[in-house]
């Protein structure tokens, strides 16, 4: 074998080695979204889309930096809630809210939640949104 097939063969098992790591390692990260009744059942970190409870109330526990509150699903079922953390900016007035972590007994524990919240232009014209003008 010349120097130059053995370079070559070096550089193709490289590239195939590099785009496995790569592939698993895109595989590995995605995180699905999905229900809580799924969540329960796959026991792995998963994202679910909801929205709060807001009869159940909410409540933060500063000695163990936990924000506790309950998530409706699409589907209407309700589960408890604990992020490791504060609450979140903007929580009272958001829309929705998606969690991201895994069910452990009956309770869904948060690593992130994210809210989103009400647009403040949302059914404005658009000549009377905030920093425009109209000519």
């Amino acid at each position: 074998m010349t120097r130059s097939t053995k370079k070559v063969i070096i550089g193709g098992i490289t590239i195939a080695v590099l785009a496995y790591i790569g592939f698993s390692a895109l595989g590995s990260s995605s995180i699905e979204y999905t229900s809580i009744q799924k969540a329960e059942q796959l026991g792995k970190t998963v994202q679910i889309v909801g929205t709060w409870v807001k009869d159940g109330g909410s409540k933060y526990d500063a000695q163990a930096n936990i924000f506790r509150f309950s998530l409706r699903d699409e589907n209407g079922k309700v589960v408890p809630v604990e992020l490791n953390g504060a609450k979140p900016n903007n929580f009272e007035i958001a829309v929705s809210v998606v969690a991201k972590g895994r069910m452990e007994n009956g309770v869904f524990k948060a690593s992130m939640v994210l809210t989103k919240c009400p647009s403040k232009y949302e059914g404005q014209p658009a000549d009377q949104h905030q920093g425009t003008s109209s000519s």
